[in-house]
């Protein structure tokens, strides 16, 4: 974060904080990769479009691969739609290509037409539970959301699954207004794997970027989700 020249106070009050003590906070760190991840996926979120621009080559630095940079922002469009994400996708392609990455990237694809609604409803029962296997048939909202959210997208390459279900929670942590939603997909982590401390310690590492009022829901509803 460039705030040196005209914002020197603010610079050292919100990179002491962001990058040391959240950081550094006993029981809360997490691996590098992980804590990139999810602050990609916060960002986009709450809609940072400028300060993922910022982070991005941070990121990679980190060990995030360009695709999985390309992933986070596809997916997203999921729970933010185009509107919000359009302004994501053109900042990763520029910053990428700015960073000597070779465009387009490899296809990702691993389902076709005719099987994306039965890949995805599969996906849905790991996540969620074997209920979910049928959960499309009940109208075509719950059939897009088998066909494309978890069809078209999370059965992409590029990440796993618990990568895929951590961006999700980090989406809807971020733009709020989404808390039964959120409360489903922090269950649906820890289902994966992705426990309760693991959870808090993402939401401890996303603060400064989504602020507090975000974060503390966020928190209300991991707790709600593991009881």
């Amino acid at each position: 974060m460039d705030f040196y020249e005209k914002d020197l106070e603010f610079a050292k009050i919100f990179e002491n904080f962001a990058l040391n003590e959240v950081v550094n906070e006993d029981g809360q760190e997490l691996p590098a990769e992980t804590r990139y991840t999810a602050i990609l996926a916060v960002l986009i979120g709450c809609g940072g479009a400028d300060a993922f621009r910022e982070l991005v080559p941070v990121a990679l630095d980190a060990g995030i691969t360009p695709v999985a940079v390309k992933e986070i922002v596809y997916q997203a469009t999921d729970y933010l739609g185009i509107g919000r994400v359009l302004p994501f996708i053109k900042a990763a392609n520029e910053i990428l290509e700015e960073c000597g990455v070779v465009m387009p990237l490899d296809n990702r694809e691993t389902v076709a037409p005719e099987d994306r609604l039965e890949k995805g409803a599969e996906i849905q029962a790991k996540i969620f539970g074997a209920h979910m296997k049928e959960a499309w048939k009940e109208g075509h909202i719950n059939r897009w959301l088998a066909a494309n959210c978890f069809g078209d997208y999370y059965t992409r390459g590029g990440l796993d699954l618990k990568q895929r279900e951590l961006i999700t929670f980090c989406f809807l942590a971020a733009q709020g207004g989404c808390e039964p939603q959120l409360t489903a997909h922090a269950k649906g982590n820890m289902n994966l794997g992705n426990d309760r401390d693991f959870l808090i310690r993402v939401i401890s590492q996303c603060l400064p970027y989504i602020g507090y009022p975000r974060s503390l829901n966020a928190i209300t509803c991991v707790t709600k989700a593991a009881e």
